[in-house]
C-alpha cells in the first residue's frame, strides 16, 4: 500500500511538473488542482517538496509556481553528456540502408573537417577519406554545409589561411563565386560536390547543429557520378534534410 501511494506521488508530481512547465507566467494552486482534478492541499504538499528540491520556486509576489532552476543543471548536464557519433549513428545506418551508398559524418575543427564516421555501402567506392583524417572545407560538400552556418568573419578567415587549392577541374578556388554558393547552400539546407574534391565523385551533405544552434558537423552521402545522377541528387534532397533535422533534435537543437 505504501508503494503504491509511492508511485501516485510520483506519477502526480511529474504531472504537476508537465503542467506548470507548459505555462510561461507559472501557476497557483488553485489552477493546477483544477487541472489535475485533485485537492489544493495535495497539489501543496507535492509543490512544497519540488520547491525544497529545486524543482520549483514560487514567485513571492503572485504566489504562482514556476520550474525552478535545477532543470537547467540537469538539462546542461544531459547536453554535456551527448555522444555526437553514438547519437548520429542509427541515422547513418538507415541512410547506409537506404542508398547503398557511403555515409560520411563529420566535425569542425580549426578550419578543417575531420571524419569521425563512414560507412561503406554496399556498393563499390574508392574514396580517400578514412575515420581520423582531415579534409579541406572549400571542396567539400560537408565542409561547405558548416560554412555556410557559420559567421562570416570566420569564414573569410578560413579562406585566407587556408586558401582555395584546386583539387579537380571543377572546384571552385574564386572567392567571391564561393561565398555565393555559400549564400545559396545556407538557403536550400544542403551542399553539393561535384567532383570538387575527387574525380568521378559526387555528394550531398546537410548541417548538424547543437543545443545552441551552433554548427557543429555534417552529415553525407557519396557516389560515383553515375549513381549520383542530377535526378538522384534532386530525390535524396529531402530525405538528406530530414536526416539534419533528426540528429540536430537528438543534440537538443530546436
Amino acid at each position: 500500500m505504501e508503494r503504491e501511494n509511492m508511485v501516485k506521488s510520483v506519477s502526480r508530481a511529474l504531472d504537476i511538473i508537465g503542467i506548470v512547465s507548459s505555462e510561461k507566467n507559472g501557476l497557483g494552486v488553485t489552477e493546477i488542482a483544477k487541472q489535475m482534478d485533485i485537492n489544493k492541499s495535495s497539489v501543496y504538499r507535492i509543490l512544497s517538496t519540488l520547491v525544497q528540491y529545486g524543482y520549483m520556486e514560487q514567485d513571492e509576489e503572485t504566489s504562482r509556481y514556476k520550474l525552478g532552476y535545477k532543470f537547467l543543471e540537469m538539462s546542461s548536464k544531459l547536453l554535456e553528456s551527448i555522444d555526437l557519433r553514438k547519437e548520429a549513428k542509427p541515422y547513418l545506418q538507415q541512410l547506409e540502408k537506404e542508398t547503398n551508398e557511403v555515409i560520411h559524418l563529420v566535425v569542425y575543427d580549426q578550419g578543417e573537417v575531420i571524419y569521425i564516421e563512414k560507412l561503406e555501402g554496399t556498393e563499390t567506392l574508392r574514396m580517400h577519406s578514412k575515420v581520423g583524417k582531415r579534409a579541406p572545407m572549400h571542396c567539400t560538400a560537408v565542409g561547405k554545409a558548416i560554412l555556410a552556418h557559420l559567421p562570416s568573419n570566420v569564414v573569410l578567415d578560413i579562406l585566407e589561411r587556408k586558401g582555395m587549392p584546386k583539387h579537380t577541374d571543377k572546384t571552385i578556388t574564386n572567392q567571391d563565386e564561393f561565398l555565393k554558393e555559400l549564400a545559396q547552400v545556407k538557403q536550400k539546407g544542403y551542399a553539393l560536390d561535384l567532383e570538387e574534391n575527387e574525380y568521378g565523385i559526387r555528394c550531398i551533405a546537410v548541417p548538424i547543429f547543437d543545443h545552441a544552434g551552433k554548427v557543429v558537423a555534417a552529415v553525407s552521402i557519396s557516389g560515383p557520378t553515375i549513381r549520383m545522377t542530377d535526378e538522384r541528387i534532386k530525390q535524396l534532397q529531402p530525405r538528406m534534410l530530414q536526416i539534419g533535422k533528426q540528429i540536430s533534435a537528438r543534440l537538443g537543437y530546436i
